[in-house]
């Protein structure tokens, strides 16, 4: 099938009080954690959990697709 994406793009933010957010571009996953490395694990297994059983091309990816994430900088 065609126009498959290969990837989720994920968005991480610093959170309005403290920790940090993260939000994916193309599915409604979105977490959060105390740091970095936390709000990343957190951010895999939402994923994971939200295609669990599910076939990706509904949500218009590949097979298994990769997780792309950014962080986002805030200006101070």
């Amino acid at each position: 099938m065609m126009g498959l994406k290969p990837k989720i793009t994920a968005k991480i933010r610093q959170g309005n009080e403290s920790g940090y957010v993260a939000e994916c571009v193309e599915i409604a996953v979105v977490t959060q954690g105390n740091t970095l490395d936390e709000v990343v694990n957190h951010l895999k297994e939402a994923v994971s959990l939200h295609l669990e059983g599910e076939d990706p091309r509904e949500f218009g990816l590949v097979e298994k697709p990769i997780l792309s994430i950014l962080s986002l900088q805030t200006p101070n």
